[in-house]
């Protein structure tokens, strides 16, 4: 009888080690890959393949299986005892399911209390760009990345930012944790001066499977750097596989880009995956140079035409002066691991990730004409050439590594999750085609000028619970961060000035220095009510060097109805002065007022910094934050949100101005500048106080149908306003008497040399076996640091073809800046360079290649 009442049991439930299995599709009944099936309650899980089917060993009684996929509603499944047919509803994007910007319980877009853009891998796609940056940049219109030229490792490692708050206030997750920064310093006068952000292009984008950009402060949550707000980069899971060849080309037959990319995932066990993704690409030059030199001569070197036969010939013979302006070249090779397996019988999981990119460039400083550089003795150009000169190469070599490990599971009945986490950057200078022109013949064509490196190890043990109406959450992190920089060969600095164009780091230069800091935090989310959710945290921060700080933040959202939401959130936070930013010195050619000149940068414990020149120590930058906004469903695939922020920034750490030594000879520190062979020096302070506000507007609208058959387009509008005003600055020390120390360049960079508005306007089309997207994107107009010439508003249409050849195989062409629109071109007689370089080097809304096309073929398998 025991027996019997044993085998009834097994029919009537689901033992611990059931086996599911089934299959899920959309409304049209066509197959979903990449669907995230998790056993509820457990860490067991799988998702779904090409085919749309699953198979998932189960280890609870009566379980329940949560389905969920972005862009469609999650639903929860108790098995039958029979195969699963699981149909997904298409919903609106306020349905879609987001972890970024609570430590509690996942909520959805709509009942976040705080706006947050969830992209998927299939919008990362319709984008129409292939980095990481560039996706974002024309996604999310509060976010800004552009491409530098002429700007040393600027030009290799873009500056980004969201909110026009600088590199260094956006931090960077991958899979919930902490991104480490680049080691570089935007040194040149582009917008970043002086700050540090995250190597976005280290991260390959076949490897993501959705970001999340949550639009608010953040610091009390995540800890430093959080002030304009978060991105969170979620590495795909799924065990299907896919290929992507690309080969492209500017219209003006240059620039040429080619790639590959695969990505691959397999099963651990029953419930666990490996995910494999790598990829490699291939950038071309681009030149744009301005070919004026025999209209104009070259008012750069005030030598009009006419002020000698010879020069007038050279004008002729080369009207762009040698120079190559645009793009650098680029080789990329990037890798990256994603696994997670369930253990204890679905009780934990072990998780992890790891990735690694090597990314060699090659850019170009000012091409060196034979009246500016009388001799090169023969070792760079033909003796015979009645016009020697020669254009040095800035070239870079990056490496960029992620690590992560870590546990999630139960103790003391909370929800655990512990994990270390590692993170380096590290970048090699070459500067080739050049001399040291203090050796003469002697002097090498080749340089090695040094390095820097960057590294974080991260510790996080964050505690969770979730209860009806309430979830609290607390952790803990430690972290240590590590700067070096990296001496160059001898020859690149000595004897001074050394290399032309960009002198080696010098021993005096060459630091080794690090820090440590532990924050603990603790929030909380309560549903006062089903429509009214009260929310907060706390964060204290205590670093190695420069003390302590407290944050805190507290957020609210209101239900109406099942349609819409406001919400509104108020927060502090602070981001501590970078290592780069507190050790970095160096001297380097750069722009001044009467051309190029030899700069140099005093690091804030150099002994002339603080005791020469009263410079005080850096200290934390403090913000002030608030949001409020709605969302609201209009219909079940339209939505639409608005968000106004308001963001103080007190005593951001930034680059002085550029400082002439002329204004200190005779004295001492004139009598140093002078040995150390610089015309104009710079260094880091807490110069200013800033008012960031503005505007986020979101519009979906997914699904309409085109008449019968599954055919369907969508729409998307985006838009971004906003204005950074300046409300204090910082006292000149005594030793600057009437010198400015933050002038109209440092501020213009901080006010103008972003878009104040940008508008993506996306149409997307699916017909039968044809797709078609065409996205339109409004950049506002910046203005020139150093002229205050307005470079005006712009429109770039991107437009994408794709076709299904087979079920499996895609063919796609892509046309960006389809009606080959470029900026405005610089005034010549405000700015000399732009004789030289005909578009904005400084700042720029979108580069300047113009139109280019390019065809990718996607195998799925």
């Amino acid at each position: 009888m025991k027996k019997l009442i044993t085998l009834f049991m097994c029919f009537c439930t689901y033992a611990a080690t059931a086996q599911i299995t089934g299959t899920v599709t959309d409304s049209n009944g066509e197959p979903l890959i990449g669907v995230s099936i998790l056993e509820k309650g457990t860490y067991s899980g799988t998702t779904t393949g090409l085919d749309g089917s699953f198979s998932l060993t189960t280890v609870t009684d009566n379980p329940v299986l949560v389905f969920s996929s972005v862009g469609y509603g999650t639903q929860e499944v108790m098995p039958d005892g029979g195969a699963l047919n699981v149909i997904m509803e298409e919903g609106s994007t306020l349905n879609e399911v987001v972890v970024t910007g609570t430590r509690g319980k996942p909520r959805t877009v709509l009942g976040s209390a705080v706006p947050i853009d969830n992209i998927n891998a299939a919008e990362l796609r319709k984008s129409g760009q292939t980095s990481l940056d560039q996706i974002i940049n024309f996604k999310v219109p509060s976010y800004n990345s552009s491409n530098m030229a002429i700007s040393d490792a600027s030009a290799h490692i873009d500056p980004s930012e969201l909110r026009n708050l600088g590199p260094s206030r956006t931090l960077v997750l991958v899979n919930g944790k902490r991104k480490n920064q680049s080691s570089q310093v935007y040194l040149n006068d582009t917008p970043g001066r002086g700050e540090v952000g995250t190597d976005m292009k280290s991260i390959p984008a076949a490897a993501i499977e959705r970001v999340e950009v949550l639009r608010d402060g953040a610091a009390a949550q995540y800890g430093s750097d959080a002030i304009a707000g978060v991105i969170n980069v979620i590495l795909k899971e799924r065990t299907e596989g896919q290929v992507n060849v690309q080969y492209g080309v500017t219209a003006e037959g240059d620039g040429t880009t080619y790639g590959v990319d695969v990505n691959k995932g397999i099963k651990i066990g029953n419930s666990g995956f490996l995910n494999f993704t790598g990829e490699y690409s291939y950038q071309d030059v681009t030149d744009r140079a301005g070919e004026f030199a025999d209209e104009v001569g070259d008012p750069l070197f005030g030598i009009p035409l006419g002020t000698s036969p010879e020069l007038d010939a050279y004008f002729r013979d080369y009207p762009d002066l040698g120079i190559t302006y645009g793009q650098p070249e680029i080789t990329k090779l990037s890798a990256m691991l994603n696994f997670g397996t369930s253990y204890s019988g679905g009780k934990g999981k072990l998780y992890g990730n790891w990735g690694y990119t090597g990314r060699s460039g090659k850019s170009f400083a000012f091409y060196r004409t034979w009246y500016w550089r009388e001799t090169d003795w023969g070792k760079l150009t033909d003796s015979g050439d009645p016009y020697i000169g020669y254009q040095p190469t800035f070239e870079t070599d990056i490496s960029d590594i992620t690590f992560t490990l870590g546990t999630q599971n139960k103790f003391a009945g909370l929800n655990s999750d512990l994990s270390f986490t590692y993170g380096g950057n590290t970048i090699d200078y070459t500067v080739n085609n050049s001399l040291n022109r203090s050796l003469a013949e002697n002097s090498p064509t080749s340089f090695n000028p040094g390095g820097y490196s960057f590294e974080n190890q991260v510790v996080n043990w964050d505690l969770s619970k979730s209860m009806d109406a309430l979830s609290l959450a607390f952790g803990v992190e430690y972290r240590r961060e590590l700067f070096e920089t990296r001496a160059g060969e001898e020859a690149s600095y000595s004897p001074a000035p050394g290399t032309d164009s960009f002198p080696g780091l010098t021993p005096d230069n060459a630091v080794d220095e690090n820090r440590n800091n532990v924050g603990v935090y603790l929030s909380a989310d309560y549903d006062i009510s089903e429509e009214f959710l009260f929310g907060g945290a706390v964060r204290f921060e205590n670093y190695s060097d420069f003390g302590s700080n407290f944050s805190w933040k507290a957020n609210t959202r209101y239900l109406i109805g099942e349609s819409g939401a406001v919400r509104a959130s108020v927060s502090t936070g602070f981001r501590a002065p970078s290592l780069h930013q507190i050790y970095l010195s160096n001297i380097q050619t750069t722009a001044g007022a009467s051309g190029l000149i030899q700069e140099g940068t005093f690091s804030n414990v150099d002994d002339i910094t603080r005791n020469v020149l009263g410079v005080p120590q850096l200290d934390a930058e403090t913000s002030f934050n608030y949001t409020a906004g709605f969302t609201f469903k209009i219909a079940d695939n339209v939505s639409l949100s608005a968000d106004y922020y308001n963001i103080t920034v007190n005593d951001r750490v930034l680059f002085s101005d550029q400082i002439g030594a002329s204004n200190f000879e005779g004295s001492a520190l004139g009598d140093a500048l002078a040995s150390a062979n610089v015309e104009a020096f710079k260094f880091f302070i807490n110069a200013a106080d800033t008012k960031t506000s503005g505007v986020d507007i979101v519009l979906n609208a997914d699904n309409f149908a085109l008449g019968d058959g599954g055919n369907n387009f969508d729409i998307t509008l985006a838009a971004n306003f906003n204005s950074v005003d300046i409300d204090g600055q910082i006292t000149a020390p005594a030793a600057f008497g009437d010198v400015s120390i933050f002038g109209d360049t440092p501020a213009n960079l901080l006010t103008n040399a972003r878009p104040n508005s940008k508008i993506a306007l996306g149409l997307n089309f699916d017909i039968g076996k044809i797709g078609v997207t065409l996205n339109n994107t409004r950049f506002g107009e910046v203005n020139s640091p150093t002229t205050g010439q307005e470079f005006g508003s712009k429109i770039v249409t991107d437009l994408l073809l794709n076709y299904d050849v087979t079920d499996a195989l895609r063919l796609g062409i892509t046309v960006n800046n389809l009606l080959d629109v470029y900026p405005d071109r610089i005034d010549g007689e405000l700015d000399a360079f732009g004789y030289r370089l005909q578009y904005p080097w400084r700042v720029n809304q979108f580069g300047f290649n113009g139109r280019y096309m390019k065809v990718r073929l996607t195998y799925d398998f």
